[in-house]
């Protein structure tokens, strides 16, 4: 369940050029941002919302932002501590 290859998917939809968007991360052929989406899809947003909010985006960019997501939560958040028990 837990592929880090599938993860790492987004790298080939999202990508960051200082030329677009002053650097933030935005679907590759858009200036959609990650940050966009990601807002929209918190608030509640349907895939089918967004995706007709944003023509240019395709379903798979939605899910390389959960892919983005999801592999950011794991490298920024702390390892849980493990209680000692004896």
């Amino acid at each position: 369940m837990n592929n880090p290859t599938h993860l790492r998917a987004y790298e080939k939809r999202i990508i960051r050029d200082p030329q677009i968007c002053g650097g933030e991360p935005v679907f590759k052929g858009t200036r959609v941002t990650l940050r966009t989406v990601l807002a929209s899809l918190a608030e509640g947003d349907s895939n089918e919302d967004i995706l007709s909010d944003y023509p240019s985006l395709k379903p798979e960019d939605l899910q390389a932002a959960i892919a983005f997501a999801a592999a950011s939560a794991e490298e920024d958040l702390p390892a849980p501590v493990v209680p000692h028990i004896q």
